[in-house]
């Protein structure tokens, strides 16, 4: 029987936050790898993700699209997996995972091209202009609770602790004793490394 979930990825891309939630969720999935600039463009993809980019999936018929999105999709799609809190206790998990997807990512993708925000346009920026504030916040969660939805890995975790690894890893957030033990944590699960293993498997030499 085929699987219910079509993946599509690239191993250089945000399809590796992808691909660790769905070993996190434990359900059988294929792989579709895409081309920049060839596959990722052709129609029958533009079909499913007009964007031209990836990470997507089909799941049931239903698409979805954007890994932050996917990521919470996938955790209420199988409630059995546990990666997302109880619904009246999902403020933080809700909170810190789209202040990842939406401020920390505009704020580290602006420091990684070299984009510094004008002083007078701060405001305008959706994140204050400074990386470093952004860095602060992050710094302080993780000071205060071992996840970012309280001492439990959830969803929150794959989004933001990609983030948080990548950044580190690229050198656009600095390696703070927080980050560090968090990122530790993170990089020692099982999901993490099956994930891991399979896209350093399809990635070019």
């Amino acid at each position: 029987m085929s699987a219910a979930i079509e993946f599509f990825t690239n191993p250089r891309s945000r399809g590796r936050i992808v691909r660790w939630m769905l070993e996190e969720v434990g359900v059988p999935y294929t792989t579709q790898v895409l081309e920049y600039g060839t596959s990722m463009k052709a129609a029958d993809y533009l079909a499913i993700n007009p964007m031209g980019k990836v990470p997507a999936i089909v799941h049931d018929g239903v698409v979805v699209t954007e890994a932050a999105a996917i990521c919470v999709y996938l955790a209420d799609a199988f409630p059995e997996s546990a990666l997302a809190p109880a619904p009246d206790r999902r403020g933080p998990y809700y909170r810190w995972l789209f202040f990842c997807a939406g401020p920390v990512e505009a704020a580290v993708v602006n420091r990684a091209l070299g984009f510094e925000v004008p002083s007078d346009k701060a405001a305008m920026s959706g994140y204050g202009g400074s990386l470093d504030a952004i860095t602060d916040i992050l710094d302080n969660v993780l000071q205060q609770s071992a996840y970012f939805a309280g001492e439990t890995f959830t969803a929150a975790d794959v989004y933001c602790g990609a983030q948080i690894g990548w950044g580190m890893q690229f050198g656009t957030l600095e390696p703070r004793p927080a980050f560090v033990d968090y990122w530790q944590r993170l990089t020692a699960r099982a999901a993490y490394q099956k994930a891991t293993e399979l896209d350093d498997a399809l990635a070019p030499m």
